[in-house]
Formats: C-alpha cells, sequence, structure tokens
C-alpha cells in the first residue's frame, strides 16, 4: 500500500524489500514480477484516516492499494486441463477411426460385391446378379440399374451382332453355293451353246444378288456408324425426292398392273441425305409392291403433323401377322419360315430404313391386317422456321444446291 506520494505504507505477503512497483503506472491490471515469483495485480484508490478517534476525526490520506495474486498456479491448472483434453481428444479420435473404419468396411461390403460381379462378366456371361443388400441400398440402387440396363443392351448389341453374322454367312454361303452348283452343273457334261448362255445367265443372277447384298450389309453398317459425319445433308422437300422415287418403280408397278398412287401436295422441308432419303423411299416403295396382288393398289402420302413430316406408304397386300410385326425391322428376319425368296428380297430393307430414320431423329412403324394390307408410317422434323431454313440455305456451296 502506498500513499499519494508513492511511499510504501504497507505491505502483506510480500518479499522483503521487494517494492519496486511503479507508482506512476496507472493501469488497473498489470503483471508483476516479485522475488522470481509472476503476479497478476490489480490497481484500487482508496482513502486512510489515521487517528480517527481524534477530536478532529482523524487525518484523511489517499492510498493506492495494489492486491496481487500469484498465477503460476493459474497456469498450472491451465496446463493439466490442456494435457487433459488432448490426450482424451487424441484418445477419442483413434477410437473414432478405428469404429468409422469398421462401418465404411461394412457399409462399403455391397459395392466391393458388386464389382467383384462385375469383373466376372463376360461375353459369354452378361449376368451380374447383384446381392439383395447391394439392389436394396438406397444409395447403391440407381448404380445397380443402370449397370444392370447397359449389361442388356450390350448383351442385346452382341446378340444381335453374332445374328446379323451368322445370317450374313447364311446368305452368301447360299449364294455361293446357288454359283457353285451352276457351274458345276454346266461342267458335268459337254452342253450346247444355249445351255450355257443360261447357266451363265444364272451365275450372273445370283452374283448380282449376292453383290447387292453385300452392299446392302455395308450400308447398313455406315447408317449404323455413329462416328460418320453428316457431310451431305442438305435441306430437301419430300414431296420432289418422292416423285422422283416413284417414278422409277412407275414401270415395274405397270408390270404387275398395280396402280402406284402419290399424294403430297404440301411442301415439307427436312434437313437429310438426299441418297439416304431416296434409299428409304425405294425400300418402302419397293416393298409395298413385291406385297401387292395384281390390279391392287399401293398408295403414298406426305402431309405435316405439328412439327414433324409424316411419310404413309400403304398396300393393299396379304399383310403381316400379328406375332411377326415386333421383328420386321430385324435384320435378314422373313416372317415365312422357310426364307422364300420368291419376292428377292434380302431381309435388310426395312432394316436400313429403320437406321435411316433414326439418324436423323425420326420414327417409323408398321400397321398391318392379315388379308387388308401393311401401311409403313415414317416421321421425320421437319425444318422449324424459315430464319433458320434461310440460314443453312446460304451455308450450303453452290456445288451442294
Amino acid at each position: 500500500m502506498r500513499d499519494d506520494r508513492g511511499r510504501v505504507i504497507g505491505a502483506q505477503g510480500w518479499p522483503n524489500g521487494e517494492h519496486e512497483l511503479i507508482s506512476g503506472d496507472t493501469r488497473e491490471f498489470r503483471n508483476l514480477t516479485v522475488g522470481g515469483i509472476r503476479y497478476r495485480v490489480i490497481r484500487r484508490l482508496g482513502l486512510r484516516i489515521v487517528d480517527p478517534g481524534d477530536a478532529k476525526g482523524g487525518v484523511a490520506r489517499h492510498v493506492i492499494i495494489l492486491y496481487g495474486s500469484r498465477t503460476h498456479p493459474v497456469w498450472e491448472r491451465v496446463r493439466n486441463a490442456m494435457a487433459f483434453y488432448a490426450l482424451s481428444g487424441l484418445l477419442l479420435l483413434v477410437v473414432t477411426g478405428f469404429v468409422l473404419l469398421h462401418l465404411l468396411r461394412r457399409g462399403l461390403q455391397p459395392l466391393y460385391e458388386l464389382a467383384e460381379q462385375a469383373g466376372e462378366i463376360s461375353i459369354n456371361s452378361w449376368n451380374l446378379g447383384p446381392s439383395s443388400q447391394a439392389r436394396y441400398v438406397r444409395e447403391l440402387e440407381p448404380l445397380v440399374s443402370a449397370i444392370e440396363s447397359a449389361l442388356l443392351r450390350l448383351e442385346q448389341s452382341f446378340a444381335q451382332q453374332r445374328q446379323f453374322v451368322g445370317d450374313a454367312a447364311h446368305e452368301l454361303k447360299t449364294s455361293v453355293a446357288v454359283m457353285k452348283s451352276s457351274l458345276q452343273l454346266l461342267t458335268m457334261r459337254t452342253r450346247s451353246a444355249k445351255e450355257y448362255e443360261e447357266g451363265l445367265e444364272r451365275v450372273r443372277v445370283d452374283s448380282e444378288r449376292m453383290e447387292e447384298l453385300v452392299a446392302k450389309m455395308l450400308t447398313l453398317a455406315r447408317l449404323e456408324d455413329d462416328s460418320e459425319q453428316l457431310e451431305s445433308n442438305r435441306i430437301v422437300e419430300l414431296g420432289d425426292v418422292l416423285r422422283d422415287v416413284a417414278e422409277h418403280f412407275q414401270t415395274m408397278a405397270n408390270f404387275r398392273r398395280i396402280s402406284l398412287v402419290v399424294k403430297a401436295d404440301n411442301p415439307a422441308l427436312v434437313l437429310c441425305d438426299p441418297d439416304q432419303l431416296r434409299l428409304l423411299f425405294s425400300n418402302l416403295i419397293d416393298n409395298a409392291i413385291q406385297h401387292s396382288g395384281v390390279g391392287k393398289s399401293v398408295r403414298v402420302t406426305i402431309s405435316k403433323r405439328g412439327e414433324m413430316a409424316e411419310l404413309i406408304v400403304e398396300d393393299e397386300g396379304e399383310g403381316i401377322p400379328e406375332d411377326v410385326l415386333p421383328y420386321v425391322f430385324d435384320r435378314f428376319y422373313r416372317g415365312d419360315p422357310s426364307r422364300s425368296r420368291r419376292t428377292g428380297g434380302t431381309g435388310l430393307g426395312l432394316a436400313i430404313s429403320k437406321a435411316i430414320v433414326l439418324r436423323y431423329h425420326g420414327a417409323i412403324r408398321l400397321e398391318s391386317r392379315l388379308g387388308r394390307g401393311t401401311k409403313a408410317i415414317v416421321a421425320l422434323p421437319l425444318i422449324e422456321s424459315r430464319t433458320e431454313r434461310l440460314e443453312h440455305w446460304s451455308a450450303i456451296t453452290p456445288e451442294k444446291r
């Protein structure tokens, strides 16, 4: 305790001679080191009454009181608390880590099983067979469904590819066998010039048919190749292409005494390859003529339905059984089990037609009733606006126009 002049007038608990406190320091709180011991000190102003029993009431003196407490025990407790909580936290972290690792392994077990089962998939085994736990885990259910869907599509593609190769080999083998038989028949004995001429004509017909088959197989392969650029696309008026193709088939229709009627009054503009459109129209009209009887008619119409152009090719032939309709677009598929060649087809016409339509984001389907005929319906997207037509038209070189 100091008076207002800075003189020490009292001290309790302070080491002797350690009263070197700064009297001019007016801070309320401060740190002091006395005798090598750290203190935390609070400064207070007070009033001391000397001789309070005096007749004058004593003498009042202003004093400065410094209260101090050792800080070592406080810091000791702080360090002990910090060490306790650090060790407790480390222990808790280690325990939590082991628990989380166990739970994580347990939670990922269905994923490990799914990965193991997926690794066993091969070209001869497409069955994923995920466990019930993997199938019904909410987070894995979309993944399982996506993998199963992808595998189903792959299996169908490989099956279709195998069927395509097998059917193509069968078709080519048949054509080669017929050609070989015709040639062997010619060499079995000496024949007249007319017989040789007839035999060579049969070989020529079979060669042309085999050439047509190979050409259609190559066409179908190119159409199904998504990497091929559509550089030959142009704005095409469907009616113009249809009339051109119909004129080409008019002779065949007249020869078979079939009425070929074309109706395309309203212009319908689409963005397509004209050659592929001609191939599409040719396949559909040829099928309709081939399956129509004498005196029947084939009607081809083009109309607009919203943003789509609709082509309908309708015949009055024998029709297609209902159980056969789902397979008519399969490659080399023929409805008759004997694989009859009375129409001269290769079984690729409708498959090529479907590939062309899908290439240009369209749709194709068949409707048929036995004894009443078949209707082929094709929908292709129209060019949306006149501005887009003009912009696309201006970007086409004069050679392509």
